[in-house]
């Protein structure tokens, strides 16, 4: 297998797999073709929506088709030519309990009808089952992926083993580590349809990230039953790169129209809200007027549509650095999509440590859900761990953040400059001046126009968990470093008494000197004069 990633983000990753058939480009879509069914042809799924892949379920191709796929091969049979992967009947376990075939035969069956990405017949974990259940289903599927290469005789197809466990974190983590030291090249998640059908992204979060920790980081991992657009971004910045859906013909088959951040009935549409080829040359209610099978038809291209434009939209984001803003933008779109959001921030560390620390452009930052972001997280690290001040420095001088950017460069800044160097002389470099400011905490000004401190936009006035973060930031800096005094020029139309209240008792703690001044009029003669008094004092002491 060639699995090379091109471009990262988050956990995000633009990659080319190559498959014996096709070459493809990962974050990638498949979408779920029912041999018996075709609402729109394979072939049409290609050359009119662009999708290089398509998947399909052996078990059914053996069960109704027998030996004609093996006999015409699957590309053929199908009237496709890309890449195709096949499911092995785990989701028909899931649903009626069983499957009238065993590993063996599923293997062999998809081995000779060609497929170029295939799966081994795993036993899913339901949502309902004890935990005592959960248990039999991993290592029954953990039993199967060490017999199946016994039964592995071609190496010109790409196999998936999958990791269950369900909502039992800690199963899912003993299967992902125990089925990723075994030979697979590519790995998917098992049964997270059954979370996604109950609106549980928080513990589809949690399975993802699991997972991701334990398996090799050079190997795909797909998402079994993505369904709706409005959480591909998600999936896609927690580490999946693959993912099937028929959610775009199952919602036609109930006249429910998908858009990237929800699901309309065509019934309540007035107006399309959308440019696809579809629904520019029509209206609501001519579709309404069609028959059945033409309203389902609509529907499912326009749905393809929108899924293979979020797709888009998701692989520029990861190019541009900006995929947490799309996320943050979906995950809005529903409460529940938004807990697994909230989610990211017990994984912060983990999505820290594998994402860019430098990218293309700067990020807007707008509410404390962002400060789980990794760019936050890696500077916040390397600040504690990794910074010195000035060697002959005694006096920490706080100024608050402003609107303009790099700070050094404003009117403030420089008239605070000129001060310094008035009352001290040769000696300024006794008075370091940092700047505090959300999301980051502080910023010596040295450090100022290194990315991302300076590339960078937020939103104010700040909620009461960024002023608290931004309050500790400041106070764990303080007591990291032995400066003798510490001046604050609070700006209180900003951060209220927070960040007043945490330094005065780290300094108090530490038995350091602190003054504060009120700067909320900005920086005028009577606060200079003020500021010039208190270092002259500070000096004399």
């Amino acid at each position: 297998m060639s699995f090379e990633i091109k471009h990262k983000d988050l956990l995000a990753r633009i990659g080319k797999l190559k498959t014996k058939s096709s070459t493809l480009e990962t974050p990638l879509l498949f979408p779920v073709i029912n041999p018996s069914i075709q609402l729109i042809s394979p072939k049409r799924l290609k050359e009119e929506f662009g999708f290089e892949a398509v998947i399909t379920n052996a078990y059914i191709l053996k069960k109704r088709f027998q030996k004609e796929p093996i006999d015409t091969g699957l590309h053929k049979f199908l009237d496709f030519n890309g890449s195709i992967m096949t499911d092995s009947g785990a989701y028909q376990i899931l649903v009626y309990g069983g499957v009238e075939v065993n590993q063996e035969e599923i293997v062999e069956y998809q081995k000779n009808i060609g497929s170029d990405i295939a799966t081994i017949l795993d036993i899913p974990t339901s949502w309902k089952v004890s935990k005592e259940h959960a248990k039999e289903t991993v290592a029954e599927t953990l039993r199967r992926a060490e017999d199946f290469f016994k039964l592995k005789t071609e190496d010109n197809i790409l196999w998936v083993g999958p990791v269950q466990g369900g909502r039992h974190l800690d199963l899912v983590a003993e299967s992902a580590k125990t089925i990723g030291k075994m030979p697979f090249q590519i790995h998917a998640l098992g049964s997270p349809t059954e979370v996604m059908e109950n609106y549980r992204f928080d513990v589809l979060a949690d399975m993802i990230l699991t997972a991701k920790k334990y398996l090799p980081l050079n190997r795909p991992l797909h998402l079994f039953g993505a369904g709706h657009p409005f959480m591909f971004s998600l999936a896609v910045a927690l580490g999946c790169d693959l993912f099937d859906s028929a959610a775009y013909a199952l919602y036609a088959r109930q006249n429910r129209y998908m858009t990237e951040n929800g699901t309309w009935q065509l019934s309540n549409l007035d107006y399309f809200p959308c440019s696809c080829p579809n629904c520019v040359k029509e209206t609501p209610k001519d579709v309404q007027d069609r028959s059945k099978k033409e309203i389902e038809t609509f529907l499912a291209e326009h749905n393809l549509f929108v899924c293979m434009a979020e797709i888009n939209r998701i692989k520029q984001a990861i190019r541009e650095g900006r995929l947490w803003e799309l996320v943050e933008m979906r995950t809005h779109a529903h409460p529940a999509l938004f807990s697994a959001m909230k989610k990211i921030k017990e994984h912060a560390g983990f999505i820290e440590k594998f994402s860019p620390a430098v990218k293309k452009r700067g990020f807007f930052f707008f509410s404390s859900i962002g400060l789980a972001r990794p760019e936050v997280l890696h500077y916040r690290n390397q600040l504690l761990k990794n910074y010195q001040p000035p060697i002959n420095s005694e006096i920490l001088l706080l100024l608050s953040q402003t609107h303009k950017k790099p700070y050094h460069n404003t009117r403030k800044y420089k008239k605070v400059k000129r001060l310094i160097k008035n009352v001290t002389g040769n000696l300024s470099e006794i008075v370091h001046v940092c700047f505090y400011a959300a999301p980051f905490g502080v910023i010596p000004v040295e450090l100022d126009e290194v990315y991302p401190l300076s590339q960078n936009e937020v939103t104010t006035p700040f909620d009461s968990e960024t002023k608290d973060y931004i309050a500790t930031l400041t106070s764990e800096y303080i007591k990291n470093f032995d400066y003798k005094t510490v001046i604050l020029l609070n700006d209180n139309s900003l951060w209220d008494n927070k960040i007043v209240d945490s330094c005065k008792n780290t300094c108090a703690i530490k038995k350091i000197q602190f003054k504060e001044l009120e700067v909320n009029t900005g920086m005028n003669k009577d606060i200079l004069a003020c500021l010039e008094n208190i270092l002259k004092k500070q000096l004399s002491d």
